[in-house]
């Protein structure tokens, strides 16, 4: 077979040039092996944790066994000074935002996104006043902020949050007409509020001139609940609890 002239010298750069590229994309996928192990055997960096644990509490509302938002008793500061517990009478099954507060409330909330109210009702360790404790979740702390901001100030009960009386028990006469005070606080995704009353259900203007302490106890037990909900875990990537 005859060979044409050049021929046999367009070959060798042809070869070579083949073999620079054949080179080259085997360093480009060494490369790329070898980034795509790192980034499959790196540990999570510190937005990665951050956002893991932020997730993890926006949860925990759905999460976490309603006994643990709500424990079986919790621990106040007594008007006459020591400590006394405040212990719980019951949660309520329903969580939907709009049938936890007044009518007043209930855009309030959705506009800033709420996603589900608890509620759970407590006695004080003399069984004379009756607190229903609320926590409402939303998807970040932005919404809670804004929920927050716009809810009544003034520590009066209307419009606020409904009373949760059980029957049966002591709290029988707590209701919507028996609220005499009220609070809210605010951390993280979670809003926490209560509404306060005596067992007897006597209504706020029956009762005269209050001592300002009387009910003070209840931003203890706000704050117990709030403290719970809101504060971060160190979260253990890898676990099946957690996707960091």
């Amino acid at each position: 077979m005859n060979v044409v002239p050049g021929q046999r010298r367009l070959a060798w750069p042809v070869l070579i040039t083949a073999s620079v590229l054949t080179l080259v994309c085997a360093a480009v996928a060494g490369v790329a092996s070898s980034t795509a192990g790192a980034e499959l055997t790196r540990g999570p960096n510190q937005a990665e944790v951050e956002r893991a644990a932020a997730v993890e509490m926006a949860g925990r509302w759905l999460s976490w066994p309603a006994e643990r938002i709500f424990p079986e008793s919790i621990g106040y500061a007594a008007e006459q000074g020591g400590e006394e517990r405040a212990h719980r009478v019951g949660i309520s099954p329903e969580t939907r935002c709009d049938r936890a507060v007044d009518a007043g409330l209930r855009e309030t909330l959705r506009r800033a996104g709420c996603q589900g109210v608890l509620r759970a009702t407590y006695l004080d360790a003399l069984q004379g006043v009756v607190v229903t404790v609320g926590v409402a979740a939303f998807a970040g702390e932005k919404g809670a902020a804004a929920a927050r901001a716009a809810l009544p100030r003034t520590g009066r009960p209307s419009p606020g949050l409904r009373a949760l009386a059980f029957r049966g028990t002591v709290t029988d006469r707590f209701t919507s007409a028996g609220r005499q005070g009220s609070l809210v606080r605010q951390a993280g995704p979670y809003v926490v509020m209560t509404t306060v009353g005596q067992v007897d259900g006597r209504p706020a203007k029956a009762v005269g001139e209050q001592r300002p302490t009387m009910f003070a106890f209840t931003g203890d037990i706000a704050d117990r609940i709030l403290a719970d909900l809101s504060t971060p875990a160190r979260p253990v990537c890898g676990s099946g609890r957690w996707r960091c």
